[in-house]
C-alpha cells in the first residue's frame, strides 16, 4: 500500500476513534468521520463500505495481533502464561487510546465478545489437554477467568494504567492460578 493510502486510512481510523469516545457507532455517520478527517466521502468509500466496515477493520487488526501473541506461547508452563499475559498487556498499553475506546462505554460489545471467545478458546484448549478437568466445567471456569480478566483490564485502562503491564500480568496470573488466597 502506498503512503497516501496508509495516511488516508490512518486519518479515517483516528477520526472514528475520536467520535467513538463521545458516542455509539450507531450514532456516527460517514459524513462526520470525513469532516474530522478532512477527506471527501468518495475517498472514504474507496477504502471502506461504511463506518461499520471501518470499525470492523480496526478491530480485526487488534484481534489478529492478539491471536498471534496467544499462538506463540505454550500455556502448559506458568512462566509462559505470565509472559503471554504481560505481552498482551504491553500491546494494550502501547495501543492505549484505541483499546480504551473499543472496550469503553461507546465501544462495540461484539468486539469484547470476540476477544473473550479467542482467549477462552486458548484457555480451554490448555486446560482440557493438560488437566483432567471435565470439558463443561472447563468452559465455565475459563469464561469466569477470561471475563474477569477483561473487566480488570478495562478498569486498568480507565484508571490510566496505574499499574505496569508486568504488575497487572502478575496480579491476573496469581488470581487465576491461586484464587482469593493469593490476596492474603
Amino acid at each position: 500500500m502506498d503512503r497516501r493510502k496508509k495516511y488516508t486510512r490512518m486519518v479515517l481510523k483516528n477520526s472514528l476513534m475520536t467520535l467513538l469516545k463521545k458516542k455509539q457507532i450507531s450514532a456516527i455517520t460517514v459524513k462526520e468521520i470525513c469532516e474530522i478527517a478532512d477527506i471527501n466521502r468518495s475517498t472514504f468509500y474507496s477504502h471502506y463500505l461504511d463506518h461499520y466496515d471501518l470499525l470492523y477493520k480496526i478491530e480485526e487488526e487488534i484481534i489478529e495481533d492478539m491471536y498471534k501473541t496467544l499462538s506463540s506461547y505454550n500455556f502448559t508452563k506458568e512462566e509462559e502464561t505470565l509472559q503471554m499475559t504481560k505481552k498482551i498487556l504491553e500491546y494494550i498499553a502501547s495501543n492505549y487510546e484505541i483499546c480504551q475506546t473499543l472496550l469503553g462505554e461507546h465501544g462495540d460489545r461484539s468486539f469484547e465478545k470476540r476477544i473473550m471467545g479467542i482467549t477462552q478458546q486458548f484457555t480451554m484448549k490448555n486446560w482440557t489437554t493438560f488437566n483432567d478437568i471435565d470439558p463443561k466445567a472447563s468452559e465455565y471456569i475459563s469464561l469466569f477467568i477470561v471475563s474477569g480478566s477483561i473487566h480488570a483490564i478495562k478498569s486498568w485502562l480507565d484508571n490510566g494504567m496505574d499499574q505496569s503491564p508486568t504488575e497487572m500480568a502478575e496480579m491476573i496470573i496469581n488470581f487465576t492460578n491461586k484464587g482469593l488466597p493469593s490476596l492474603y
